[in-house]
């Protein structure tokens, strides 16, 4: 397994004697169907890790939608009828999610819940997440809470058009069976009033800011160049300093730095040369 950190930084050891070390934990964050899940699978794709097999897998990806609440009987006939706050942050189960990531930190196996979309229920089947180098943590309010938000070493959010997002949101909720009124109402009185008061203002806390999210392949590519660093060993950029046992703030490079390099002290918004203006 890749190290995730050390102290001599002079040239990354062989695979097969380099230490067990804690995971690169990356937060990606952005409102409902900004594409984060696309950019995971992106970033999978590119590092080549979907042809791995999954217990041998160096980066893995979870997503906070596995930890929504067991709902009571109540709960569960509001969701059925749109009617139900699933953006709130009290719609997770928290402190499940706080255990789980805090065991992947320390590079244990866990089980996550299955959520079933449909029924708006959590299904009694587990899936199994294996020790990995790099763990991607997506979800529209994973920086919400500060005891979450301050276990990540990396944290990026996937900032896209409103508009888009709502049309995004009323395909794949359309593919789930639901009805499209009903789709429209939940929209207005949930999910944007909850963006806007919840998810939205964390987006201060990225260190890494991505427009248009799977369709910025200058973003994606520089990103994944950095895991590739980590998963070589290549990691005192990111690892160097913070006595706290968080690294120092990294970001990609602002236009008119060098692309790719590293910078400290500053937030990267990543926008491509090619957008139309």
């Amino acid at each position: 397994m890749a190290s995730a950190g050390g102290d001599d930084c002079e040239s990354p050891a062989p695979e097969a004697d380099r230490p067990h070390q804690r995971p690169f934990l990356i937060g990606v964050s952005g409102g409902t169907a900004s594409g984060k899940s696309t950019v995971c699978e992106k970033i999978m794709e590119l590092l080549g890790q979907n042809e791995v097999e999954q217990r041998q897998r160096k980066v893995v990806i979870l997503s906070q939608d596995r930890f929504y609440k067991v709902l009571t009987a109540e709960q569960k006939a509001k969701a059925l009828k749109g009617q139900y706050n699933f953006d709130h942050p009290d719609a997770f189960d928290n402190d499940l999610m706080h255990r789980t990531l805090k065991n992947i930190v320390e590079g244990k196996t866990v089980e996550v819940p299955t959520y079933d979309f449909v029924t708006h229920s959590r299904l009694p089947e587990t899936t199994v997440v294996y020790p990995a180098d790099v763990v991607l943590f997506e979800g529209i309010l994973v920086f919400y809470s500060q005891e979450i938000r301050d276990m990540f070493h990396l944290r990026l959010f996937v900032d896209t058009d409103s508009d888009v997002r709502l049309s995004r949101r009323v395909l794949r909720d359309v593919r789930r069976g639901r009805d499209l009124e009903q789709i429209l109402t939940q929209y207005t009185t949930f999910v944007k009033p909850a963006f806007e008061e919840f998810c939205l203002p964390t987006k201060k806390y990225a260190d890494v800011i991505i427009p248009r999210g799977v369709d910025n392949m200058v973003a994606i590519n520089l990103i994944v160049q950095h895991i590739q660093d980590i998963l070589n060993g290549d990691i005192c950029k990111w690892h160097r300093g913070g006595s706290n046992g968080r690294s120092y703030k990294r970001t990609f490079s602002e236009p008119g730095d060098h692309p790719g390099m590293l910078t400290s002290g500053k937030r990267s918004h990543l926008e491509s040369s090619s957008r139309p203006h």
